[in-house]
Protein backbone atom coordinates (compact mmCIF):
# COMPACT_ATOMS: atom_id res chain seq x y z
CA UNK A 1 0.00 0.00 0.00
CA UNK A 2 1.17 3.23 -1.01
CA UNK A 3 1.40 6.16 1.89
CA UNK A 4 0.86 10.03 -0.14
CA UNK A 5 3.42 11.84 0.98
CA UNK A 6 0.73 14.68 1.52
CA UNK A 7 -0.34 12.74 4.31
CA UNK A 8 3.05 12.19 6.16
CA UNK A 9 4.15 15.81 5.66
CA UNK A 10 0.24 17.15 7.58
CA UNK A 11 1.27 14.33 10.08
CA UNK A 12 4.41 15.78 11.01
CA UNK A 13 3.63 19.06 10.73
CA UNK A 14 0.63 17.91 13.15
CA UNK A 15 2.75 16.33 15.45
CA UNK A 16 5.50 19.46 15.64
CA UNK A 17 2.79 22.24 16.22
CA UNK A 18 1.75 20.12 19.30
CA UNK A 19 5.12 19.64 20.39
CA UNK A 20 5.83 23.92 19.66
CA UNK A 21 2.75 25.59 20.67
CA UNK A 22 2.15 25.69 24.37
CA UNK A 23 -1.61 25.33 25.53
CA UNK A 24 -2.15 28.27 27.99
CA UNK A 25 -5.33 25.80 30.02
CA UNK A 26 -4.41 22.18 29.76
CA UNK A 27 -1.00 20.71 30.35
CA UNK A 28 0.12 16.87 30.67
CA UNK A 29 1.49 16.39 34.70
CA UNK A 30 3.65 13.18 35.16
CA UNK A 31 4.62 11.95 39.11
CA UNK A 32 7.54 10.09 39.07
CA UNK A 33 8.79 7.63 41.61
CA UNK A 34 12.12 5.51 40.73
CA UNK A 35 11.02 4.99 36.92
CA UNK A 36 13.99 3.88 35.56
CA UNK A 37 15.00 4.76 32.23
CA UNK A 38 10.82 3.99 31.11
CA UNK A 39 10.42 7.76 32.28
CA UNK A 40 12.83 9.16 29.42
CA UNK A 41 10.32 6.90 26.65
CA UNK A 42 7.75 8.37 28.38
CA UNK A 43 8.21 12.25 28.68
CA UNK A 44 9.48 11.67 25.04
CA UNK A 45 6.28 10.01 23.53
CA UNK A 46 3.95 12.82 25.92
CA UNK A 47 6.30 15.60 24.30
CA UNK A 48 4.84 14.38 20.76
CA UNK A 49 1.63 14.93 21.25
CA UNK A 50 1.37 17.30 23.73
CA UNK A 51 3.01 21.34 25.31
CA UNK A 52 4.25 21.79 28.03
CA UNK A 53 4.61 18.32 30.13
CA UNK A 54 5.47 18.51 33.37
CA UNK A 55 7.13 16.25 35.26
CA UNK A 56 7.17 16.19 39.67
CA UNK A 57 10.00 13.81 40.56
CA UNK A 58 8.83 12.43 43.74
CA UNK A 59 12.19 12.30 45.86
CA UNK A 60 13.79 9.90 43.28
CA UNK A 61 17.23 8.36 43.66
CA UNK A 62 17.60 6.36 40.34
CA UNK A 63 18.95 9.38 38.78
CA UNK A 64 16.19 9.72 36.42
CA UNK A 65 15.78 13.50 37.79
CA UNK A 66 19.37 14.45 36.83
CA UNK A 67 18.24 13.30 33.10
CA UNK A 68 15.12 14.81 32.77
CA UNK A 69 16.34 17.79 34.05
CA UNK A 70 18.53 17.48 31.24
CA UNK A 71 16.09 17.08 28.64
CA UNK A 72 14.32 20.18 30.26
CA UNK A 73 17.38 22.18 29.40
CA UNK A 74 16.62 21.48 25.77
CA UNK A 75 13.67 21.47 25.60
CA UNK A 76 11.25 24.81 26.42
CA UNK A 77 8.21 22.13 26.41
CA UNK A 78 9.39 20.39 28.91
CA UNK A 79 9.07 21.00 32.94
CA UNK A 80 10.74 19.37 35.77
CA UNK A 81 9.90 19.68 39.51
CA UNK A 82 11.79 17.81 42.21
CA UNK A 83 10.38 17.03 45.60
CA UNK A 84 13.69 16.43 48.58
CA UNK A 85 11.76 13.71 49.48
CA UNK A 86 8.85 10.91 48.42
CA UNK A 87 6.12 12.07 49.73
CA UNK A 88 3.44 9.81 47.49
CA UNK A 89 1.88 9.86 43.77
CA UNK A 90 -1.00 12.34 45.50
CA UNK A 91 1.43 14.86 46.90
CA UNK A 92 3.52 15.41 43.96
CA UNK A 93 0.30 15.94 41.89
CA UNK A 94 -0.67 18.38 44.37
CA UNK A 95 2.55 20.25 44.11
CA UNK A 96 2.37 20.03 40.38
CA UNK A 97 -1.51 21.35 39.98
CA UNK A 98 -0.88 23.99 42.84
CA UNK A 99 2.39 25.38 40.95
CA UNK A 100 0.17 25.21 37.71
CA UNK A 101 -2.81 27.02 39.34
CA UNK A 102 -0.09 30.03 39.87
CA UNK A 103 0.33 30.30 36.25
CA UNK A 104 -2.73 30.03 34.68
CA UNK A 105 -3.66 26.43 34.27
CA UNK A 106 -6.85 25.26 34.40
CA UNK A 107 -6.71 21.58 33.73
CA UNK A 108 -4.12 18.49 34.21
CA UNK A 109 -4.17 15.49 32.59
CA UNK A 110 -1.89 12.84 34.46
CA UNK A 111 -0.22 9.55 33.62
CA UNK A 112 2.62 7.36 35.49
CA UNK A 113 5.59 7.49 34.52
CA UNK A 114 6.32 3.95 33.87
CA UNK A 115 4.99 3.90 30.41
CA UNK A 116 1.68 2.11 31.07
CA UNK A 117 -0.33 4.65 29.85
CA UNK A 118 -0.92 5.53 26.39
CA UNK A 119 0.62 8.76 24.96
CA UNK A 120 -0.76 8.27 21.84
CA UNK A 121 -4.33 9.57 23.17
CA UNK A 122 -2.93 12.50 24.88
CA UNK A 123 -4.98 15.17 22.49
CA UNK A 124 -8.16 12.89 22.16
CA UNK A 125 -8.27 13.11 26.17
CA UNK A 126 -7.58 16.85 26.07
CA UNK A 127 -10.65 17.49 23.38
CA UNK A 128 -12.52 15.93 25.28
CA UNK A 129 -11.82 17.93 28.33
CA UNK A 130 -12.08 21.16 26.32
CA UNK A 131 -15.37 20.42 24.72
CA UNK A 132 -16.20 19.46 28.40
CA UNK A 133 -14.37 21.35 30.84
CA UNK A 134 -16.74 21.07 33.96
CA UNK A 135 -15.80 17.28 33.74
CA UNK A 136 -13.54 14.94 34.12
CA UNK A 137 -12.58 12.66 31.50
CA UNK A 138 -11.73 8.96 32.89
CA UNK A 139 -9.60 6.92 31.07
CA UNK A 140 -10.80 3.31 30.90
CA UNK A 141 -8.36 0.83 31.10
CA UNK A 142 -8.56 -2.10 28.11
CA UNK A 143 -6.01 -4.80 29.45
CA UNK A 144 -4.03 -7.42 27.42
CA UNK A 145 -2.34 -10.02 28.33
CA UNK A 146 0.37 -8.66 30.34
CA UNK A 147 -1.99 -7.60 32.99
CA UNK A 148 -1.69 -10.18 36.46
CA UNK A 149 -4.85 -10.90 36.60
CA UNK A 150 -5.06 -10.76 40.67
CA UNK A 151 -4.73 -6.84 39.59
CA UNK A 152 -7.77 -6.83 37.13
CA UNK A 153 -9.89 -9.15 39.41
CA UNK A 154 -9.00 -6.87 42.61
CA UNK A 155 -9.69 -3.29 41.04
CA UNK A 156 -13.27 -4.85 40.33
CA UNK A 157 -13.65 -4.82 43.86
CA UNK A 158 -12.29 -1.33 44.43
CA UNK A 159 -15.22 0.14 41.33
CA UNK A 160 -17.76 -1.49 42.44
CA UNK A 161 -17.12 0.39 46.13
CA UNK A 162 -15.91 3.48 44.39
CA UNK A 163 -19.72 3.08 42.37
CA UNK A 164 -21.65 2.20 45.24
CA UNK A 165 -19.93 5.50 47.34
CA UNK A 166 -21.17 7.72 44.27
CA UNK A 167 -24.61 6.19 43.60
CA UNK A 168 -23.76 5.02 40.46
CA UNK A 169 -22.45 8.47 38.77
CA UNK A 170 -20.82 6.89 36.42
CA UNK A 171 -17.12 6.25 36.93
CA UNK A 172 -15.77 3.46 34.80
CA UNK A 173 -12.34 2.53 36.70
CA UNK A 174 -11.79 4.18 39.94
CA UNK A 175 -7.69 3.08 39.71
CA UNK A 176 -6.51 3.85 36.33
CA UNK A 177 -4.36 7.36 36.66
CA UNK A 178 -4.26 8.46 32.70
CA UNK A 179 -7.18 10.99 33.30
CA UNK A 180 -7.89 14.73 32.58
CA UNK A 181 -8.92 16.70 35.88
CA UNK A 182 -10.51 20.53 36.09
CA UNK A 183 -7.25 21.67 38.76
CA UNK A 184 -9.53 23.92 40.93
CA UNK A 185 -12.00 21.09 42.25
CA UNK A 186 -9.30 18.86 42.99
CA UNK A 187 -6.97 21.40 44.81
CA UNK A 188 -9.92 22.15 46.93
CA UNK A 189 -10.89 18.77 48.23
CA UNK A 190 -7.19 17.84 48.48
CA UNK A 191 -6.84 20.58 50.70
CA UNK A 192 -9.56 19.83 53.05
CA UNK A 193 -8.27 16.62 54.12
CA UNK A 194 -5.01 14.98 55.24
CA UNK A 195 -5.73 12.27 52.72
CA UNK A 196 -5.20 10.83 48.93
CA UNK A 197 -1.88 11.68 49.24
CA UNK A 198 -0.35 8.13 47.87
CA UNK A 199 -1.81 5.03 45.96
CA UNK A 200 -5.46 5.88 47.40
CA UNK A 201 -5.31 9.17 45.58
CA UNK A 202 -6.79 7.92 42.20
CA UNK A 203 -9.98 5.84 43.37
CA UNK A 204 -10.49 9.03 45.75
CA UNK A 205 -10.18 12.08 43.63
CA UNK A 206 -12.90 10.30 41.61
CA UNK A 207 -15.27 9.79 44.35
CA UNK A 208 -14.71 12.93 46.16
CA UNK A 209 -15.19 15.02 43.08
CA UNK A 210 -18.32 13.17 42.10
CA UNK A 211 -19.93 14.68 45.40
CA UNK A 212 -18.95 18.00 44.34
CA UNK A 213 -20.69 17.18 40.89
CA UNK A 214 -18.15 16.67 38.70
CA UNK A 215 -19.57 14.65 35.90
CA UNK A 216 -16.70 11.77 34.72
CA UNK A 217 -17.00 11.05 31.40
CA UNK A 218 -15.10 7.62 30.38
CA UNK A 219 -13.13 6.99 27.17
CA UNK A 220 -11.46 3.67 26.58
CA UNK A 221 -7.66 3.62 26.81
CA UNK A 222 -4.90 0.86 26.58
CA UNK A 223 -2.83 -0.27 29.63
CA UNK A 224 0.61 -2.03 29.17
CA UNK A 225 2.54 -4.15 31.95
CA UNK A 226 5.65 -4.26 31.48
CA UNK A 227 8.05 -7.11 33.06
CA UNK A 228 11.33 -6.67 34.89
CA UNK A 229 13.12 -7.10 31.54
CA UNK A 230 11.42 -5.25 29.82
CA UNK A 231 12.13 -2.04 32.28
CA UNK A 232 8.93 -2.45 34.08
CA UNK A 233 9.24 -0.84 37.69
CA UNK A 234 6.23 -1.35 40.10
CA UNK A 235 6.12 0.25 43.79
CA UNK A 236 2.74 -1.53 44.17
CA UNK A 237 2.60 -4.06 47.11
CA UNK A 238 -0.12 -6.14 47.99
CA UNK A 239 -0.59 -6.26 51.44
CA UNK A 240 0.67 -2.57 52.23
CA UNK A 241 -1.77 -1.12 49.23
CA UNK A 242 -4.86 -3.28 49.90
CA UNK A 243 -4.62 -2.19 53.46
CA UNK A 244 -4.36 1.70 52.01
CA UNK A 245 -7.27 0.97 50.05
CA UNK A 246 -9.88 -0.56 52.59
CA UNK A 247 -9.16 2.54 54.86
CA UNK A 248 -10.03 4.69 52.00
CA UNK A 249 -13.57 2.79 51.24
CA UNK A 250 -14.27 2.90 54.61
CA UNK A 251 -13.49 6.32 55.61
CA UNK A 252 -15.20 7.34 52.04
CA UNK A 253 -18.21 4.84 52.91
CA UNK A 254 -18.94 7.21 55.66
CA UNK A 255 -18.90 10.06 53.68
CA UNK A 256 -21.22 8.59 51.24
CA UNK A 257 -23.63 7.75 54.03
CA UNK A 258 -23.49 11.38 55.44
CA UNK A 259 -24.09 12.33 51.81
CA UNK A 260 -27.26 9.94 50.51
CA UNK A 261 -29.65 12.35 50.92
CA UNK A 262 -28.00 15.12 48.21
CA UNK A 263 -26.44 12.44 46.21
CA UNK A 264 -30.08 10.41 45.83
CA UNK A 265 -31.44 13.99 45.10
CA UNK A 266 -29.15 15.22 42.31
CA UNK A 267 -29.86 11.02 41.21
CA UNK A 268 -33.44 12.01 40.87
CA UNK A 269 -33.35 14.85 39.03
CA UNK A 270 -31.31 14.15 36.31
CA UNK A 271 -33.31 11.26 35.84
Amino acid sequence: MRVSWSIIVRVAISKFMLMSQASSTHLVLIPSYNPGEKVDDTVRAAREQWNPVWVVVDGSNDGSAERLQKMAEADDGLRVIVLPENRGKGAAILAGIDEAAKLGYTHALTMDSDGQHPASLIGSFMRASIESPASMILGKPKFDASAPQLRVQGRRISNGWANLETLWMGIGDSLYGFRVYPIAPLASVMRRQLFMRRFDFDPEAVVRLCWRGVKPINLDAPVRYFTAEEGGVSHFHYGRDNALLTWMHLRLLIGFVLRLPLLAWRRLVAQ
